[in-house]
């Protein structure tokens, strides 16, 4: 099995100080389909280290977690769908221009031999998971 450290930048045509939102938990429901994260306890502050969230997709439960942020520079989530893969997924925004170059960087590790081999794809994968990402972005900001 293999740990896997995958980064990959894209732009959003806003500065980071407006784009910052658009990476959080409540934030991502405005552009990502199907995005519904669950808050066990209430959240006012949704960047807040310490902060949990549930989220559900492809029969899996993933619980993630606020570890750090430095608004409205960087944010880091733990991610832990249990039996199946634990890691981070950290955003960091810099401004370019009028906008923002942000850098997604999953670094994710197996629990069982499926879930390596369902990594592995998704690493091949992640360079056009991360232009899907533009692409809906763009279509929201737009």
């Amino acid at each position: 099995m293999k740990r896997r450290v995958l980064s990959a930048v894209l732009h959003v045509p806003l500065p980071p100080e407006a784009a910052f939102r658009l990476f959080t938990a409540r934030g991502e429901r405005d552009w990502v389909p199907g995005w519904e994260p669950v808050f066990p306890v209430e959240a006012p502050d949704d960047t807040a280290p310490g902060t949990v969230w549930l989220t559900s997709s492809h029969e899996e439960e993933t619980t993630w977690v606020v570890v750090a942020r430095d608004v409205p520079h960087t944010v880091s989530y733990a991610r832990i769908t249990p039996g199946v893969r634990a890691g981070t997924v950290t955003v960091a925004l810099a401004a370019a221009g009028a906008g923002s170059e942000v850098t997604v960087t999953y670094d994710m590790t197996p629990l069982t031999q499926a879930a390596d081999e369902a990594l592995g794809e998704f690493a091949r994968d992640y360079p056009s998971f991360i232009r899907s990402w533009a692409e809906l972005l763009t279509a929201h900001l737009a």
